[in-house]
């Protein structure tokens, strides 16, 4: 083949159905399936694709659209919450790492001073696609090591994007081809026209597409913004990305946002796909196998360096203890899929000779397949003894509250301002110490600490709270809570947040009185819609209450037989024939009827 357009169709399509499962089964991740995908089948491997520089080409459109989704969550909302770990840990990170590797590059490879900064800083970027996979894999992204990752991944991101757009400017200096001087006006200029064009046309756009009420045209619209803000870009000689990036930051905080993201994610999904077998089809299997000493000692160079300085970070300043900042280190000591797109920039721009880009790009690839193994022999290595938490939990002044709040999140503050607004003392408990240091700025009296400590507990005055309340999401650390405050205060009024019914039913066990977070909240939307239906307000509003008293009726009901999947079966069937009829008889006369006594008095009594 000659990577004609039917061959390069099959070429993907081979690798999403065939070597991406079975790499992702194997927890190996998805990129690395394509890389795999990408050698095997281009000109170092089977040679089925020849030529790799049409996917190469094809492949960039995935990059300018993975850099346009991040600039749509980029937000600076979001970055002011997320500053101190992104830009202290991530910024800190970047810098050492790309300092101590462009030493390594100048001294090591023997490269000028500007390949090396560029070198250095391109294997300082860690995957974030590899390595938010594996969190998410392990169930890690909400826990100490992986909200830090998450952080430094999105500084990362960040330093990528001026990485890319000096890496021009920096090939025409040491190339002497131009002016240097006008070259950075004409980027200054386009980035200029990108930032006040944008602002001021970009929604007026949208807007306007959006009146028409014609899906494709907006898709149209989506691919026109980030296409067109790359090519002013690259027209400037700056990195496409660039401009695509800008475009999506412009459009984080619009109305616009998600439709755009929803649109252009298909998109940068499978064009990204073709990206990394574009960059598997360039891997230069031959020198690997003429150099496999050099390839190996960049994968390990690179590797311990990095990993060394994420865990002193992770360490400090991040507050992690060892085994939390060894699992840091792990995820984010590989390479990253933005130091393929550096690396041939930097070709391009004439910093890099092509045999050092292609022993680069190999050691970054190889970086991607060993960090699922390293994570691997992490997980093996035996548990250390717990070591002091990352923050000491505060010490609670008993001021008798009548209210003990778990848990400090949405449902809990919700339930707290009404409270506030009553005039009612109460004391909460937080467990995230980043949630506590900012919902204290508001005069909550919050305080950081694990809710299911007795001594925690008792040093609140919980011996003399009236009711307590368990607003937390997770539902095993939800029931811990719940347990230890029967245990220690069994005739306390406690009520519980509960995800599901199933939830709901373990917290009844308990004797906690279970709130379903989402159920009155969908009856009101209900009531509302009835009544945008047509259907009178007090109808509407009574045929919600029915149906609520239905329900919680099922939910005793199933209660009861919880354990027998057939009587579950059967009283569910029977509850929806009930609801059939729930709006012209005041009581069914199922299985449900019989296993809970109803408490209402019969039609005509009293």
């Amino acid at each position: 083949m000659h990577g004609g357009g039917l061959e390069l169709a099959l070429v993907f399509l081979l690798a999403a159905v065939a070597a991406v499962p079975v790499f992702r089964r194997l927890g190996l991740g998805a990129v690395l399936g394509y890389l795999a995908a990408g050698a095997a089948l281009g000109p170092d491997g089977l040679g089925v694709v020849r030529n790799a520089a049409p996917v190469l080409a094809a492949s960039e459109i995935g990059v300018v659209m993975l850099l346009f989704v991040i600039g749509l969550e980029l937000s600076p909302a979001r970055l002011r919450v997320m500053r101190r770990p992104v830009f202290g840990a991530g910024g800190l990170q970047v810098l050492s790492a790309g300092a101590a590797l462009a030493l390594l590059a100048a001294y090591g490879l023997g490269l000028d001073g500007k390949a090396a900064l560029v070198v250095g800083v391109g294997l300082a970027l860690s995957s974030t696609a590899v390595g938010l996979q594996a969190l998410a894999e392990r169930k890690a992204l909400n826990t100490d090591h992986g909200r830090l990752a998450f952080a430094i991944l999105l500084f990362q991101d960040l330093a990528a994007i001026p990485l890319l757009a000096a890496i021009p400017l920096l090939g025409r200096a040491a190339a002497d081809s131009g002016p240097l001087g006008w070259a950075v006006v004409k980027a200054v200029g386009a980035i200029a026209a990108v930032a006040i064009g944008g602002r001021v046309l970009l929604r007026h756009l949208f807007r306007a597409v959006a009146r028409t009420q014609m899906p494709e045209v907006f898709t149209g619209a989506a691919l026109l913004t980030v296409l067109g803000a790359a090519w002013l870009m690259q027209a400037a000689g700056l990195s496409p990305g660039l401009g695509a990036f800008l475009a999506g930051v412009l459009l984080a905080d619009s109305e616009f946002r998600h439709e755009l993201e929803s649109q252009i994610e298909p998109f940068k999904g499978l064009l990204l796909g073709l990206f990394f077998i574009a960059v598997g089809m360039s891997i230069d299997l031959d020198r690997i196998a003429a150099e496999p000493v050099q390839v190996a000692a960049l994968v390990a160079a690179m590797m311990a360096v990095k990993f060394a300085l994420l865990v002193a970070i992770g360490i400090r300043p991040g507050g992690l203890g060892g085994r939390e900042a060894l699992r840091l280190g792990a995820v984010l000591a590989l390479g990253g899929e933005f130091a393929f797109v550096v690396f041939a920039e930097a070709t391009r721009a004439g910093l890099l000779e092509a045999a050092l880009r292609d022993r680069l790009v190999a050691a970054v690839g190889l970086s991607m397949a060993v960090t699922p193994l390293l994570l691997l022999a992490l997980d093996r290595l035996p548990q250390a003894r717990a070591g002091a938490p990352r923050r000491e939990y505060d010490t609670i002044p008993d001021q008798h509250p009548q209210v003990l709040i778990a848990g400090f999140g949405r449902f809990g503050q919700i339930v707290a301002r009404l409270l506030a607004a009553q005039r009612i003392r109460f004391i909460a408990i937080e467990h995230n110490a980043e949630q506590v240091d900012f919902v204290r700025r508001f005069g909550n009296p919050v305080y950081y600490g694990d809710p299911a400590r007795p001594d925690l507990l008792r040093s609140a005055g919980a011996a003399h709270v009236r009711v307590f309340v368990v607003a937390i999401d997770k539902p095993e650390t939800n029931l811990r809570v719940v347990r230890t405050l029967r245990r220690l205060y069994p005739d306390a009024v406690v009520y519980a947040r509960a995800r599901d019914r199933r939830h709901a039913w373990a917290l009844m066990d308990l004797g906690a009185r279970a709130m379903r977070e989402t159920f009155h909240t969908s009856l009101k939307m209900g009531e509302q819609v009835l009544r945008e239906l047509g259907v009178p307000e007090a109808i509407a509003q009574a045929r919600v209450e029915r149906f609520a008293e239905h329900d919680e009726r099922v939910l005793q009901a199933q209660y009861l037989v919880q354990d027998d999947e057939d009587a579950l079966l059967q009283s569910a069937a029977e509850a929806r024939r009930e609801l059939e009829q729930l709006f012209e008889a005041d009581q069914g006369e199922g299985v449900l009827g019989e296993i809970v006594a109803p408490e209402r008095p019969p039609t005509g009594a009293g």
